[in-house]
């Protein structure tokens, strides 16, 4: 079954998982698409069936279990699967007070968005650094920079695998591995349950985008080689620049009279 030209993605049953699987097979790649969804199988169809010859397996696993990357790791050893492109993109979304979710919640969110992808990033690269060659793509977000009410775990998450990003990008790219961070803000992907007038409006502006967009501009950054990629970017790099800027006095404030 060994395939060259392989890569993994992630979270890949829907929303920006879909667009990075299909524009990976655009470029030829072959793909092991992973997902907690039955719904995976369904994609490896679609994919297949895109009529460019290229084989397409769909995985069912939980990656929210922090024996996910080893089993995973090792089912592509054993299929003989050589990865060269890793995409790692599975996540939850939420906005809620830290200590409002539960305990099985917040262990999810946690080896979701940082001890899965890191070890993922870890395991398979080993092989690319060997190899000298290979592209790893994180999906972090802006909120990584967003220390405020309400982003508590999903923004500290994003805010480990942005710094751990970075950190492997430099580490390995002397050895012609490729480990870029994509920083999305609002992306059309149904997950705010905002109306739809309002997402028209926002995706006019440039506030919101297609996951086709957030998809072709995060590879677009991985294949050249950039460390990290903002999409949209600059209504999102000045709102989180303004944040920052925010004391926290002031965020104590905003949270007493409930006005965010």
């Amino acid at each position: 079954m060994k395939k060259t030209h392989f890569a993994i993605v992630t979270g890949a049953s829907s929303g920006m998982g879909v667009e990075f699987a299909r524009q990976l097979a655009q470029r030829g790649y072959n793909l092991l698409i992973v997902s907690n969804e039955e719904r995976i199988h369904e994609v490896a169809k679609e994919l297949t069936d895109t009529g460019e010859g290229l084989q397409v397996i769909g995985l069912v696993m939980d990656l929210g279990k922090q024996s996910s990357a080893r089993e995973l790791y090792e089912y592509a050893h054993a299929h003989e699967i050589e990865v060269e492109v890793l995409v790692n993109n599975a996540g939850v979304y939420h906005d809620r007070d830290i200590l409002d979710d539960s305990e099985g919640f917040t262990s999810l969110i946690i080896n979701l968005h940082m001890y899965t992808p890191a070890m993922l990033c870890y395991l398979f690269g080993q092989d690319m650094k060997v190899r000298r060659k290979g592209y790893i793509l994180n999906v972090c977000s802006v909120t990584d920079k967003m220390a405020a009410q309400r982003l508590g775990t999903y923004g500290g998450t994003k805010a480990f695998l942005s710094h751990f990003t970075r950190a492997l990008h430099i580490e390995l790219r002397q050895y012609g591995v490729h480990v870029t961070n994509v920083r999305p803000g609002a992306v059309d992907t149904g997950l705010y349950n905002i109306k739809p007038v309002f997402t028209k409006i926002g995706k006019c502006l440039g506030i919101i985008v297609s996951p086709q967009t957030l998809a072709r501009r995060g590879l677009r950054a991985m294949f050249r080689g950039r460390a990290k990629t903002t999409v949209p970017t600059v209504f999102w790099r000045a709102l989180t620049f303004l944040i920052t800027l925010i004391p926290t006095w002031q965020l104590r404030l905003i949270r007493r009279f409930g006005w965010f």
